[in-house]
């Protein structure tokens, strides 16, 4: 009798380091310190603004979607149309997440270390790269946005409880120099739940459908 095949660990992945002490002075002013490199991933994702004028003398604004939803775009035409996902984008797509969770985690306090744009530091993200032809449906894409409207409805309720876990945790190490490890891992399983989800409806580097677990 054959044994049944344990479970493959899903292909977006996040693992953060707890350290056992928090520098109280940082932990302070945390968010003036991420200002700098906050402005950095500002631009580097932001859509560019245009205004322009008709005949009549009325401004028009128009907003582009920026990269990151112009990356998903291009993505999308090349799995429908080509059954393709060019690794030199992937590797982008990986390497731009990994900045924004380092960023991430840096502002919910998880890591004391400055978000480097290229070291791997405290935050562990990674992305499998995906065998287009194989795992992936072509015409999926087309409604992963709509299909993952549960974990939006969920993630909503999650992010506003890692919020307060977030500000209790400031408190906490303002007070202790520690993060409470319980408060660590739900601020952690919630950053590992948008990133799966992301993964699923955005990066399209997958097609098994995300789980409901902060683990």
């Amino acid at each position: 009798m054959s044994m049944p095949s344990a479970p493959t660990a899903y292909p977006a992945r996040l693992e953060v380091d707890h350290s056992a002490q928090y520098d109280r002075v940082k932990t302070l002013f945390r968010i003036v310190l991420i200002i700098p490199i906050a402005i950095i991933y500002g631009v580097l994702t932001a859509g560019a603004t245009q205004t322009a004028y008709h005949e009549g003398g009325q401004a028009v604004t128009t907003t582009s979607g920026g990269i990151a939803s112009g990356l998903f775009v291009a993505t999308l035409l090349m799995i429908l149309f080509r059954q393709r996902y060019p690794r030199w984008w992937f590797d982008f797509a990986r390497e731009l997440a990994r900045f924004g969770a380092r960023l991430g985690a840096y502002f919910a306090l998880l890591t004391e270390r400055y978000p480097s744009t290229v070291d791997e530091q405290d935050v562990h993200l990674e992305l499998d790269y995906p065998d287009v032809e194989r795992d992936l449906n072509r015409w999926l894409p087309l409604v992963k946005w709509l299909l993952a409207i549960p974990h939006y409805i969920v993630l909503l309720f999650l992010t506003v409880g890692a919020f307060f876990a977030v500000v209790f945790a400031w408190l906490a190490i303002l007070f202790t120099g520690r993060y409470p490890q319980g408060l660590f891992d739900y601020v952690v399983g919630v950053g590992r739940w948008w990133l799966r989800v992301e993964a699923y409806a955005f990066l399209l580097v997958t097609d098994r459908y995300p789980p409901f677990s902060l683990s």
